[in-house]
């Protein structure tokens, strides 16, 4: 395999992962006296906490993206490599891509997580996740798919399946897909469709424990509740999801189960690290927690292995005093960036680093038009102004101005007309009906073998 061609000096970082904690080390060491090569399969930055509203027609891919090389291109000792990393050797200091071998005096792993199905990855086909752009044009191609086939589907019952979409998962991203799904049905498309009344689309939202957005306060859980029934929203707690298909959701409730007929399932209820964690793992001897994250060190380093970090969503980093890891949130991935882009300089100029600590500015989810819920930590509110503290919080952190201005001009367009323009339906052929029972026969073909 070639070795990549490189010069020795100065220090060399290696960032593996262009998501929010490893942009944030790579442009923390933008002015620093090392060479940083930014490795990511894919060629851009991705705004997750976006991402539901690609899924639901608001926004367009572009619109939360922005290409990383066009994000780094005034750092004249940064690269960016598209390529994805399969192996390491942290003896010989190598990591080992695709396209080759590339040594490192620092490496940064940053590489994420993906869905979480417990044991139960035969639903990911039926019940996709939402942490790539792939899956939230799968997802919004599934949504307005499903009303396309309620319009031309004359047996009653079915056409009710079409109109039921399962939400999995009651926290932040579940909470913002329901409410979403259900200004869909109740605002955006009652005037499109000549054979079905959108507004009879039942919208369930399925969490096992015994509140909504449990990581909140218990008053702003009951809060995000309201709002979603508001919106004509069933919320059923304590529930457990016990079978998926293509035609239905069976859940269990203590020692009852219900079977709920619906096309339409969509997966917000879990997470596991990326496949590197399992990787670094076996050549580091590094633990990993139940989700199959990298414990590290208080410095993000792995034990016994100084040069290499682990941050945002891969690392398990349970703070002096705390009961739980931090959370894998986009403001705890950006502050861990940061601090080790930050340990790295004071490594080479000799200096000592000051012990991380977490900032917490609190947390938000949003819930619908006017209607979100905010916890500053000193204060705690819900209804129209929480939502205007998320718009602005969301604008804020996202990346490029172009970007900014986009998604404010398309949030205001949809605020006064009460419509999506990215309704668009991608990857779907012919009757959508005949298109989704192709799929389900592939699917148990695929099963079987």
């Amino acid at each position: 395999m070639p070795q990549l061609t490189q010069t020795k000096t100065p220090h060399h970082v290696v960032i593996v992962g262009g998501g929010f904690a490893g942009l944030y080390a790579a442009k923390s060491l933008g002015n620093a006296p090392v060479r940083v090569t930014v490795v990511d399969k894919r060629n851009f930055h991705l705004f997750q906490p976006l991402l539901y509203q690609v899924a639901t027609g608001s926004v367009s891919p572009a619109d939360i993206s922005s290409p990383l090389r066009g994000i780094l291109n005034r750092q004249s000792n940064t690269k960016v490599l598209l390529d994805e990393v399969i192996d390491l050797d942290p003896k010989s200091k190598n990591i080992v891509l695709k396209g080759g071998v590339l040594s490192y005096d620092s490496l940064i792993m940053a590489t994420g997580v993906s869905h979480h199905y417990f044991g139960n990855d035969q639903w990911k086909d039926i019940a996709p996740g939402l942490k790539t752009v792939e899956d939230a044009l799968e997802m919004r191609r599934r949504i307005f798919a499903a009303f396309e086939a309620a319009e031309q589907e004359t047996d009653p019952v079915k056409r009710q399946a079409w109109l039921t979409f399962v939400i999995v998962g009651g926290g932040p991203t579940g909470v913002e897909l329901a409410g979403a799904i259900a200004e869909l049905a109740n605002q955006t498309l009652k005037q499109d469709f000549s054979n079905i009344d959108t507004t009879t689309a039942k919208i369930l939202l399925i969490e096992g424990l015994d509140r909504v957005l449990p990581p909140f306060a218990p008053q702003l859980s009951s809060d995000a509740q309201k709002s979603l029934e508001d919106l004509g929203v069933t919320v059923l707690t304590k529930r457990m999801v016990t079978n998926i298909d293509e035609t239905s959701v069976t859940i269990r409730n203590g020692d009852e189960s219900e079977v709920i007929p619906a096309r339409t399932a969509l997966w917000a209820a879990g997470v596991k690290a990326s496949r590197m964690g399992a990787v670094l793992s076996e050549r580091t001897g590094a633990e990993l927690d139940r989700s199959g994250r990298v414990t590290v060190e208080p410095d993000f380093t792995i034990k016994d292995n100084p040069d290499i970090f682990v941050v945002g969503d891969l690392a398990c980093y349970l703070e002096e005093g705390a009961e739980r890891p931090l959370p894998g949130v986009a403001p705890v991935a950006m502050q861990q960036g940061n601090y080790v882009a930050k340990l790295v300089r004071d490594r080479i100029n000799g200096a000592t680093t000051k012990p991380f600590s977490y900032s917490n500015m609190g947390s938000m989810a949003v819930i619908g038009q006017n209607k979100a819920v905010v916890d500053l930590n000193f204060i705690k509110f819900a209804g129209p102004l929480a939502w205007f503290v998320w718009i602005f919080a969301h604008i804020y952190y996202l990346i490029e101005f172009d970007n900014k201005l986009v998604v404010m001009i398309q949030w205001a367009w949809n605020y006064f007309t009460r419509n999506r323009g990215a309704r668009i339906i991608t990857g779907l052929e012919g009757n959508p009906i005949q298109a989704r029972e192709a799929q389900s026969e592939q699917a148990k073909a695929a099963s079987k073998v």
